[in-house]
C-alpha cells in the first residue's frame, strides 16, 4: 500500500486572489471554504480524492513568497508552451529571474503573490 499526494496547501495573503488565479491556470473550481478563511479548489468533476491534488489557499500573516522548497510545474494540455505562456501572464503570472541561461526548456514565473512556479514544454493529455 502506497500513499498519494490528495491537497498542496498554499498559506498567502490573499486566499481569494490566488483561488482565482489558480483555478483558471488548472481549469479548477472552488470545493469548499473552512472558517479561517481557507479555500479549496480542485477539478470540477472529481475534486477532494480525485486523480489530481486539490489546492488548498490558506490565509497567512507571514505568506513566504519566492524561492519555496517546493513549487509547482505546469504543462499545458490543449495548446503549445508559448500560447500557455502568453495565457498565463494575461491571467497575472510574471517572469521569474532565477538564473536561468536562456536555454531551459521551461518558463520560470511567480504567480500574483510571488510564489515561483514553472510551465513546462511538453504538451500532457487532458483527463
Amino acid at each position: 500500500m502506497a500513499c498519494r499526494i490528495s491537497e498542496l496547501v498554499l498559506d498567502c495573503a490573499d486566499p481569494e486572489r490566488l483561488a482565482a488565479f489558480w483555478s483558471e491556470v488548472l481549469g479548477y473550481v472552488e470545493l469548499g471554504r473552512e472558517d479561517d478563511g481557507s479555500i479549496e479548489i480542485g477539478p470540477p468533476d472529481a475534486g477532494f480524492g480525485g486523480p489530481q491534488p486539490t489546492l488548498v489557499l490558506s490565509p497567512s500573516s507571514d505568506p513566504r513568497a519566492g524561492k519555496l522548497p517546493l513549487h509547482i510545474d505546469v504543462n499545458a494540455t490543449d495548446r503549445d508552451q508559448d500560447a500557455e505562456l502568453e495565457r498565463l501572464l494575461a491571467l497575472g503570472a510574471r517572469p521569474a529571474d532565477v538564473g536561468q541561461t536562456g536555454n531551459e526548456s521551461w518558463h520560470c514565473l511567480t504567480d500574483p503573490e510571488g510564489n515561483e512556479f514553472c510551465l513546462l514544454r511538453t504538451r500532457l493529455q487532458p483527463l
